[in-house]
Formats: C-alpha cells, structure tokens, sequence
C-alpha cells in the first residue's frame, strides 16, 4: 500500500513537472530571448526605482508651494524663591520654595504669496527630472534589447562556423575513405594517407575548439538574461535576415528624438530652471502667517498668581534680500555654466551619433552589397568541393587540389558568415539610433 501510493505522489510530481521540463527543452527564439531579458533585468528595476523617486519628488510641496501648519506645547513645573522689593516697603515679600507653572500651546499656519516663481520654477524642474528619468529607463531597455539581440546572432554565427567546420569534417571523410580505398588497390601512397588522416584530425580539433567559444557564447547570453549560466540553451533560428528598408535620412531625422539625446536636452532644462531658482533668492519672498496661541502662568507667590493668554493672530511676513556676499550672484554664473556645459554635452553627443549612425551605414550599405557575390562564390565553393571530390576519386586531381577546394570552400562559407553577421551588426545600430529597434 506505501509503495503504491509512492508511485502516485512521484507520478503527479512528474505530470506536474512535465511542462516545464518541457518548455526548458524547447529553443529559445529572439523574442523570448528579450522578453526574458526585459523581465528579469536588474538594471532595469534600478531604472523604474528612479523613476518612482523623480514622481514622488515631482510634488508642489516638495517644490514649497503648499502651506506649513506646525503645532507645538509646552509644559514647565519649577520651584523658585522670591525676593521681591518695592517702592512701598510694605509690599516687599520674600517667598522660598514657591512652585510655579508655565503652560503654552499654539497652532501656526504659514503659506507662501510670492517669492520670485521660486517654487512654480522648482515644480517644473522636478517635472522635467522625472520625464528625464523615464528616457534614462527608454535607453536601458533599448540597451538590454541591442545586446541580447547582438549576442543572439553571434550565437548563430559562430554555430554557422561549426556547420562549415561539420561540413569540412564530413569531406575529409570523404577524402581519407577514397585514400584508403585507393590505396588496398595499390593506387595510392601513405603520404596522402597520411595527409588525409592529419587533415580530418586538424578539421575535429577545429570543432572541438569552435565548440567551446559557442558555449561561452551561450554563457554570455544566459548572463544577459539573468539565468543561470549552468543551464543548457538552444537557439531556435539557424539564419541572419537582413532588412534592406532602412534609409539614412529616416535614421539622422530621428536621431534628436533618441532618449539619450532626450535626456541631454532634458539636463539643459534643468540647469536653466536652477539658475531661475537662485536668481528668485534675490527677489522678496512674501508669506501669510496664522494661528490660535494660549498661554498660562500660574505661580504660588509673587506681585501674578495668575496670567492666561489666549487667542488667534495674524498677519504677513516680507523677506527682503539686502547683502550676503555676492553669493547670489555667483550661484547665479556657474548655473549658467552648467547650461552651457549642458548644451555643449548634448551638441557632442549629437554629433557622435551622427557619425557612428554614418559609419554603421557605410558598413550596412557595403555588406549588403557583398552579400550576393559572397552567396554565389558559397555555392560555387561547395560546387568546386564536389567537383573536386569526384576527380580525386577518379585520380584526376590530386590531394593538394581536393586541400585547395576545402579551403576555399572554408573561406567563402565563413565571409558569408561574417558579412551577414557584420550587415545584422549594423542594423540594429542604426534602428537604435532611429529609436526603432525591432525583434
């Protein structure tokens, strides 16, 4: 009965197990690769943190627009002595030990009038410190999805060079059976057995080694994705698609609306709205004050035994700046040198996204343009081993020229591979630069 109902508890486990074993066996494609990324991403949480801290700062009464209301109480017991003289004599007292009470309670309520825009100044600044830390997170996941989609394709070329290296394998195989199978006739010598035999070796430690750089790869990816990086990773695509769509003017009209150049613009703002809040210190500040006071003094001896206090007050407050120094005037200069500062910081990183967004063209528009004659010299290469094969196996062509075939075959199948790597490359630069990275 125990081992029965074991079997059922494993069971269910398993069953329940099921899915999620399999769904760790399936290949991952691109877009599960960045949702993944996305989600899990630590720099991104950092990100939204920022962003909920600039929206709770963004408030009127952080920036001191909202009123002051402020309580306070006291309560004092305290033994004195007296000595109290008069110009009647008469009336003079001298009292020891006398105990006394001073009781106070008051309410208060301040709101500014005016203070020069100090606090409607301080409102935008903070309004436009939020809006910079929402483009700050916009560049991260832009980030984020660049390099995962960047080290995904890395994965398929590098597992394409396996695929020649496999390919490369299989004619060496190839090769070395028809050496051996010469040579039990008598038509063939050790040294090209012995050639081949060195060749299929050398192709297998190729492997072996290309091997070892895909699963760093993978390493490095699984990094990305803030997964373990022991766990097994399958790529689903096995290709690099180009899109040709792309223009040059499309990329450089929308480099000013890219987040990085967002926030800059952003920071310009900013300091101009810091330097409109210290020069608002130099204007009066003009507030309105309220309340409700009560006061009681009670003594057990003395000319008062008794003093009560009570009632509201108001009235106005005029702070009017006279001299402090100059600081004023000097907080003034160096915000308007972080502005210019700021303008400067923003006009260079402009001009560096404008010339990288050239120089990723450049390099987009010429791979693409090697892509054709690099597929046709790829299929011609795999023609030429073929051909080759089939002479050296009729005895008209020699193991040199069978060596030949498979190296250039090798070095077709690999520029295919770097140049449509290098095109991909290079389109995802440009998309993040036209603000439109798509996967």
């Amino acid at each position: 009965m125990m081992k029965k109902r074991t079997f059922h508890i494993l069971y269910i486990f398993l069953v329940l197990l099921l899915p999620f074993i399999c769904r760790a066996q399936q290949p991952l494609n691109l877009k599960q690769a960045i949702d993944i990324a996305l989600k899990n991403s630590l720099s991104i949480e950092i990100g939204k943190n920022y962003v909920q801290i600039a929206g709770i700062n963004n408030n009127y009464g952080i920036a001191g627009g909202l009123p002051f209301v402020s309580g306070s109480v006291s309560d004092v017991e305290q033994t004195v002595s007296l000595d109290q003289k008069y110009a009647n004599p008469a009336n003079n007292k001298t009292s020891s030990n006398v105990g006394s009470n001073n009781f106070a309670a008051s309410i208060t309520g301040s709101v500014l009038i005016t203070n020069g825009e100090r606090v409607v100044t301080a409102k935008k600044r903070f309004g436009r410190i939020e809006m910079q830390t929402k483009d700050q997170l916009n560049s991260r996941i832009q980030s984020i999805v660049v390099n995962v989609m960047l080290r995904y394709y890395d994965i398929i070329r590098q597992e394409s060079y396996a695929k020649t290296l496999q390919k490369a394998i299989d004619v060496s195989k190839q090769k070395l059976d028809i050496v051996k199978t010469q040579q039990s006739v008598g038509m063939a010598n050790n040294a090209d057995l012995f050639q081949a035999e060195v060749d299929l070796n050398t192709q297998t430690q190729l492997l072996q080694a290309q091997q070892l750089v895909i699963d760093q790869d993978k390493t490095d990816l699984l990094y990305q994705l803030t997964l373990n990086p022991d766990s097994t990773l399958n790529i689903a695509d096995t290709a690099i698609n180009i899109d040709g769509s792309i223009k040059l003017e499309d990329v450089l009209n929308s480099i000013p609306s890219h987040p990085d150049i967002t926030a800059a613009q952003d920071q310009v703002l900013i300091n101009q709205y810091i330097e409109k809040e210290i020069t608002a210190q130099r204007y009066p500040s003009l507030s309105a004050n309220t309340g409700y006071n009560y006061t009681r003094n009670q003594s057990a001896a003395g000319f008062s035994l008794l003093n009560l206090q009570q009632g509201p007050f108001v009235g106005i407050s005029l702070g009017i700046p006279i001299f402090n120094g100059g600081i004023y005037k000097r907080q003034q200069q160096i915000a308007g040198m972080n502005i210019t500062n700021a303008e400067l910081q923003k006009d260079t990183l402009i001009n560096s996204y404008t010339a990288n967004t050239i120089k990723n063209w450049q390099a987009y528009t010429s791979n693409i343009q090697q892509l054709q004659q690099a597929r046709q010299n790829y299929e011609l290469s795999q023609k030429l081993v073929d051909l080759v094969l089939q002479r050296f196996q009729l005895r008209q062509a020699t193991i040199v020229d069978v060596i030949t075939a498979e190296q250039s075959f090798e070095n077709a199948a690999n520029l295919l591979i770097n140049i449509s790597y290098a095109a991909k490359a290079a389109e995802i630069q440009l998309r993040r630069y036209e603000n439109k990275v798509r996967y």
